[in-house]
């Protein structure tokens, strides 16, 4: 019986310490005696039987917030506000009192813990601190956020705090991590005047840095939602579709590549522009006389030709289309005229095939000679010109002379050689 007696006396004693020493934190604490009030509570929660005591969670949370705040310590003990944060987090989740404690503070600590950290953020980012500055503003989300979850703060995200942490992060050149804020705060589709551009920036990233098309036009849809009146989300949308033809490009995937062409005509059947390089890629492709040769390059050609027309159709004085088509047939009547010259012999089958070939190959000038006419109305007639657009001039008329001395038309022939001969004067 004694034994039981002097067991149940030491059980009671050990209790009796650890509430000691609970009480002496919370004395030390408020006597400012702050590394003394840590040693204490540290060594109640460090007690197996202390883990869940509620009461001792909450009252480290007050001291550490302490110790964060204070100029001489906050040094010494760096990570204090995130472990004031985790007490207050098992606090919640250990309390058996409907969290008194919290509500007597009015839900001090963590307003205090929440404004340190938005505060010193905000002074490490005047300070162009821009890594500090990440790091306070997370701190800051992470308290806001537990505020969310457990319904202390009636908002959906914050804001603000997210929105500096995605400007520090990619003013610290951290751009991986600023999309994950701005994600978030598109995520949740937050408007305001300020906020467009959140939006296109993740467009841009998304495309750009990453690849990832479906994010990028996720984020463009999301842009047009809030923000309807904006008229660049056009113009986004198509570099978006323009970057991922350039990866196809890079990629030497043809298949991909004109798949990746059917998909943005569809989407943007009157883009003078994506008509007019597709035919052009599909042409040269056609052309290509490289091992990779393709096994249907009239169907190809054919199909090249329907959408540089196209591309005409949509803008009429688009010169760079109306060059192509003009080189489609030159080229071909080029290529009859140099098979004509390979057939050997004079018999008559011989002489019959190559009037045949020289024939088609004047057909085919003749179908060329509007197109290049084209270029000179569009280009002919204006001043100075852009590098392109000169060249594309000097080519046509290039292509016309050769036409015209082909077909004996000496006038003709000599009137070309003349504006070519002026196209660095004339432009």
């Amino acid at each position: 019986m004694k034994s039981i007696l002097l067991t149940v006396f030491v059980c009671w004693f050990s209790l009796g310490l650890s509430a000691q020493s609970l009480d002496k934190a919370k004395d030390f604490l408020k006597a400012n005696k702050l590394t003394d009030a840590k040693t204490q509570i540290d060594g109640f929660l460090a007690d197996a039987k202390n883990q869940k005591n509620g009461e001792g969670w909450y009252t480290k949370a007050t001291i550490y917030e302490a110790i964060a705040a204070n100029d001489q310590l906050k040094s010494q003990f760096p990570d204090a506000r995130a472990q004031a944060l985790d007490a207050l987090k098992n606090y919640v989740q250990f309390d058996d009192k409907k969290l008194i404690l919290l509500i007597v503070d009015k839900y001090k600590v963590i307003n205090e813990i929440y404004q340190s950290y938005f505060q010193t953020g905000a002074a490490d980012y005047n300070s162009a601190k821009y890594a500090d500055a990440l790091e306070n503003f997370k701190g800051a989300i992470a308290a806001s956020s537990f505020m969310i979850q457990q319904g202390w703060i009636n908002m959906k995200i914050d804001t603000t705090s997210n929105i500096y942490a995605g400007i520090s992060a990619e003013k610290a050149k951290k751009r991986d991590t600023a999309a994950t804020y701005y994600s978030r705060l598109a995520d949740a589709k937050i408007g305001g005047t300020n906020m467009v551009e959140i939006y296109k920036w993740l467009a841009n990233y998304y495309s750009s840095d990453k690849n990832e098309e479906s994010k990028a036009l996720k984020y463009i849809d999301y842009g047009k939602e809030l923000y309807p009146n904006d008229s660049s989300w056009k113009d986004l949308e198509v570099s978006v579709y323009e970057n991922q033809l350039d990866i196809y490009r890079k990629s030497g995937n043809k298949d991909s590549l004109f798949a990746g062409y059917d998909k943005i005509i569809n989407k943007f059947p009157n883009n003078n522009i994506f008509l007019y390089n597709y035919g052009l890629e599909l042409y040269q492709y056609a052309q290509d006389t490289s091992t990779k040769r393709p096994a249907n390059p009239d169907e190809l050609i054919t199909k090249a030709k329907q959408l540089l027309n196209k591309s005409l159709e949509v803008k009429p004085d688009y010169p760079q289309a109306a060059l192509v088509l003009g080189e489609i047939s030159y080229n071909d009547g080029v290529e009859l005229q140099s098979k004509a010259r390979t057939l050997k012999g004079a018999t008559p089958d011989v002489v019959k095939k190559k009037t045949e070939m020289r024939d088609q190959a004047m057909k085919r000038y003749e179908e060329a000679i509007p197109y290049f006419e084209k270029v000179d109305q569009d280009l002919g007639s204006k001043g100075k010109l852009r590098m392109d657009d000169k060249t594309a001039l000097r080519n046509a008329y290039d292509s016309l002379i050769t036409i015209y001395e082909q077909k004996k038309q000496k006038d003709k022939s000599d009137a070309y050689t003349t504006k070519y001969n002026n196209v660095d004067k004339d432009h």
